[in-house]
């Protein structure tokens, strides 16, 4: 497979530094780890918000640092846990004295780091607290949802928790909201064709050009079953009824949707599948308040889609309308402005 790419053993070290200098205004790294990034002006008014995981996700992780989202992300290697001393120094960079939120994706290695990050933060005199997300429903019953991974639930993570610090609420606070809106979240992916890491010369895995794979992680993992392609109202179907029986949605509920891309699906076909979702929705008599289309959490240049969905409230509703951006994403309130309104 062809890419941009100098040097395969640095070849995240080469990217961040690209974005680094796309982006000076916004984002600084640690002195002494580049892969340790945060705003480069901080607010200590709030609770800091710090995420991180393995490159190869944007604009997961690094690409949610931002104003009403996070303030710092630890960036490990390509599908690799950051190293315990980065989550530390990309801690160090963020405003402390509100406390410090960690949100990260539940995985072995990540959790593992994220505890000894904190670990040497609570030496050093900062409290921390840790919220897991495990949204993908394919992975594990919802009598084991926390045992799941985490995928495109991370971006309603950020959004309540980046929502809540600006609002001023206390670490508690903050974190009680954001493990309330994790367990109200699932979601469920298909894949068409595999990624490629970008020190490999081979597919993470081979699949049949008529094929696709159904429950798909976002590291290249195979999915949970293959199958023969399907029309994209098919697969909607299948994925919005695996979200719904798991949330138990019933008529007349509410959620947010987010739909989507794993890197290269055209925004052509991933509208056209929310389409698809949005009728099965509405086919249950469930209403969609909130929604983004587009590419949140992605796995390189893995061909394919999510749907992840959350059951709302009127208080996280009102979170998830919060206006929030970063050099990678924008959220604008939920409020149409009219004509003659203003901006």
């Amino acid at each position: 497979m062809k890419k941009f790419i100098n040097d395969r053993e640095r070849f995240v070290e080469d990217s961040l530094l690209g974005i680094l200098q796309a982006y000076p205004d916004y984002l600084a790294s640690h002195p002494n780890d580049l892969k340790a990034i945060a705003k480069r002006f901080p607010d200590d008014s709030k609770v800091s918000i710090i995420t991180g995981g393995g490159y190869g996700h944007l604009p997961l992780f690094l690409g949610y640092v931002g104003e009403g989202l996070c303030d710092g992300a630890a960036v490990g290697n390509i599908f690799s846990t950051p190293s315990s001393n980065t989550v530390f120094l990309t801690t160090s960079l963020a405003p402390k004295k509100r406390g410090i939120l960690y949100i990260i994706g539940n995985y072995l290695g990540d959790i593992m780091n994220f505890e000894m990050g904190a670990d040497l933060a609570h030496d050093a005199g900062i409290k921390t607290r840790t919220v897991i997300v495990s949204d993908d429903a394919a992975s594990a019953p919802r009598s084991e949802w926390k045992d799941r991974r985490g995928v495109a639930g991370l971006v309603f993570a950020y959004k309540i928790a980046g929502a809540a610090a600006r609002r001023g609420k206390s670490l508690d606070e903050v974190y009680d909201l954001t493990a309330r809106a994790c367990e109200r979240m699932a979601s469920y992916g298909a894949a068409f064709t595999p990624c490629q890491l970008p020190d490999t010369n081979a597919p993470v895995f081979a699949i049949g050009e008529d094929e696709m794979e159904l429950g798909i992680g976002m590291h290249g993992e195979p999915g949970v079953r293959r199958t023969k392609i399907m029309q994209s109202e098919d697969i909607a179907e299948l994925a919005v009824g695996a979200i719904s029986e798991d949330l138990r949605l019933k008529p007349g509920d509410d959620a947010a949707v987010i739909l989507n891309g794993l890197g290269a699906t055209p925004s052509e076909e991933l509208h056209l599948f929310y389409s698809d979702a949005l009728k099965s929705l509405r086919n249950r008599g469930i209403s969609v308040s909130w929604k983004r289309v587009g590419e949140c959490a992605t796995s390189l240049e893995m061909s394919g889609a999510s749907i992840c969905m959350m059951k709302l409230d009127g208080e996280l509703l009102g979170l998830l309308d919060e206006p929030a951006f970063s050099p990678f994403v924008h959220f604008f309130s939920g409020k149409r402005i009219l004509p003659g309104e203003g901006v």
